[in-house]
């Protein structure tokens, strides 16, 4: 073990739609988990590293906690969320600097099974309010709920505040060596990764107007002299949807698959040939046996 060296994990938690992903994307300097204004975009425990000289930092982005459960996949979105506080060293609980509501409130009240571990209140989007002063109520109010390690008002789209951040979560690990290879930022695969930006790309093009039951499978990679070719399979759950998501004359998943390849080419660093499918897969998103099979479950998906 080198002494000279820090390591360690470290759970962002929260309700969603707080930025949660943004904050660990920017923390990082590269995109790691998929973004939207969409509630709910990242359904699967993901981790994103840095890597500096003397430290790495090992973040776990969550699925946002929510308190709606009906639904099997909530169930497994919460459960992944949750398993991120165990065996963690540090947690970042997130909240907004000018929204407080149930789902802040349902977070709070589980931050009673991190019992040693060190909690850092991080207090997003302060770049949204004129006059900062209006958040000490909030600010007051928390820190007679829990005994927080530290508060740290932070901008994750603008970049506000993360240095202080980071030096916070830097004193709070432990002394070893590196988890990962100094050039690695995840610990998920490619295939996922691409999987993921596309269903990016058909959350942030269908907004509202077809919810969760959505899910990318890749059906093939193969990486040729020049080019990869890769097929994927976008799964919804009724005819209506599939239409939406077509558009007229195929318009939109075009556009979709426009879009997906090129993030997807930035990622792997060579151009792509990528084919979208659309099919029907029924009650997928209520079927546990359906989810293990699509990886939403605590294990990670390769």
């Amino acid at each position: 073990m080198s002494e000279s060296r820090r390591c360690g994990l470290v759970a962002i938690i929260g309700r969603p739609n707080v930025g949660k992903s943004t904050l660990m994307n920017h923390l990082i300097g590269q995109k790691v988990s998929i973004t939207s204004r969409k509630p709910q975009t990242t359904r699967h425990r993901i981790h994103g590293i840095l890597t500096r000289d003397d430290c790495q930092i090992v973040f776990a982005d969550t699925p946002g906690i929510h308190t709606g459960q009906q639904r099997a996949l909530n169930r497994a979105m919460n459960e992944a969320a949750m398993s991120a506080l165990s065996d963690v060293d540090v947690i970042c609980f997130m909240v907004d600097s000018d929204k407080w509501n149930e789902g802040d409130e349902h977070v709070l009240s589980l931050l009673a099974r991190a019992g040693d571990i060190p909690v850092i209140l991080v207090v997003n989007k302060v770049d949204r309010l004129d006059d900062k002063v209006a958040m000490l109520p909030l600010l007051d109010k928390l820190n007679q709920r829990h005994d927080f390690a530290e508060v740290i008002p932070v901008s994750a789209l603008g970049g506000h505040n993360l240095d202080v951040l980071e030096q916070a979560l830097v004193s709070r690990l432990p002394e070893g060596d590196f988890w990962f290879d100094e050039d690695q930022l995840t610990d998920r695969s490619l295939r996922f990764m691409a999987a993921e930006i596309i269903r990016e790309k058909v959350v942030r093009q269908l907004g509202q107007e077809v919810p969760h039951q959505v899910t990318v499978e890749i059906d093939l990679w193969e990486d040729g002299p020049r080019v990869t070719d890769i097929a994927a399979t976008i799964l919804v759950e009724r005819r209506g949807q599939k239409k939406i998501l077509i558009g007229d004359k195929g318009e939109r998943i075009k556009s979709i698959g426009t879009q997906a390849r090129r993030d997807i080419e930035n990622l792997i660093e060579r151009r792509v040939m990528l084919n979208l499918w659309v099919k029907i897969k029924a009650g997928w998103s209520d079927d546990d046996r359906a989810l293990r099979s699509l990886g939403y479950d605590n294990s990670r998906q390769s």
